[in-house]
């Protein structure tokens, strides 16, 4: 048995997925045998939440309990660093393979109450290869018997087919960031990007530049989705797309991940909240007892 437990392959054209049962990680893309994402191989464990799925909260929270619907939540600190509980709590579980077809399939995962997050939810994640790339719709289902907050979020590595993301080119359509302090929650503040070093609005160069950074105020087409694309230095171009549930993006550049991982990938994360937002209430999605939201973000290259 592999670590990430069992594989899921999904294919259409000259397009290749494998989607994990723990996490119901996305654990490789590739086009034209070409990498899409970087992802990580079958016998190891992700490292950098690399492809991996990110509820009831994507990014950080801070320490301190925080209550909703009259039960108190007591985050378990796992980013000693920065004293944080990070990325959720599905992301080691076994999701149950609901179904494959020969390009898409779907894993869902039942989310009892802990004290991490007393509530009971469900979410499910659907994989699906088409001509328009990687489409990832989540759907979360309040399963609990009060209303119950919660965040979504996705944490691939765009690829680059230079050994390094030295020489490529970013771009990421957003008006503001979020400010944070030394732990990387928010301060509140939401600056604006316009003469700012971080503002990568208009397509430049990633060389030079360490981000971590959420991103927000996003520009989007008449369709409503918001793209972000790398170019890498032998023009290589990869582009993901959020809809509208999707209204932060955080964007890492992997400088302080371990030997052999750094600036190798661009991660570009679509997020339905702030960091710290199940304490401060940003932009929580909020269910009532047995309803269900979606959402859904796209990646695929261009060239």
């Amino acid at each position: 048995m592999l670590p990430s437990g069992e594989q899921v392959a999904i294919a259409h054209g000259d397009q290749r997925a494998v989607i994990t049962e723990v996490g119901a990680t996305l654990r490789t893309y590739v086009k034209g045998g070409v990498a899409v994402v970087e992802g990580f191989a079958g016998e190891e464990v992700p490292t950098g939440a690399r492809g991996q799925v990110l509820f009831p909260w994507p990014n950080r929270i801070g320490d301190g309990e925080w209550t909703f619907s009259n039960r108190t939540a007591h985050p378990s600190i796992d980013d000693v660093q920065h004293a944080t509980a990070i990325h959720g709590l599905v992301r080691w579980r076994p999701f149950r393979i609901d179904s494959v077809n020969q390009n898409r399939c779907v894993l869902t995962l039942l989310l009892h109450p802990t004290p991490d997050y007393p509530f009971l939810s469900e979410i499910s994640v659907a994989y699906h290869l088409g001509s328009l790339g990687l489409t990832v719709t989540s759907t979360v289902t309040n399963r609990d018997d009060v209303p119950i907050p919660f965040g979504v979020g996705f944490h691939p590595y765009l690829a680059v087919s230079t050994p390094t993301i030295e020489g490529a080119q970013l771009e990421v359509p957003a008006m503001g960031y979020i400010a944070v302090n030394a732990r990387m929650l928010p301060t509140g503040e939401i600056l604006p990007l316009v003469g700012n070093q971080l503002d990568f609005s208009t397509m430049k160069s990633i060389s030079g530049h360490e981000l971590d950074v959420t991103y927000t105020e996003l520009e989007r087409d008449d369709s409503g989705m918001a793209s972000v694309v790398v170019v890498d230095g032998a023009g290589g171009e990869v582009e993901l797309s959020v809809d509208r549930n999707f209204p932060y993006l955080q964007v890492f550049t992997g400088d302080t991940l371990e030997k052999g991982r750094r600036r190798t990938a661009i991660a570009v994360e679509p997020m339905t909240c702030p960091p710290d937002a199940l304490r401060s209430g940003k932009d929580v999605v909020v269910l009532e007892p047995g309803q269900h939201w979606a959402g859904s973000w796209r990646l695929r290259r261009r060239r």
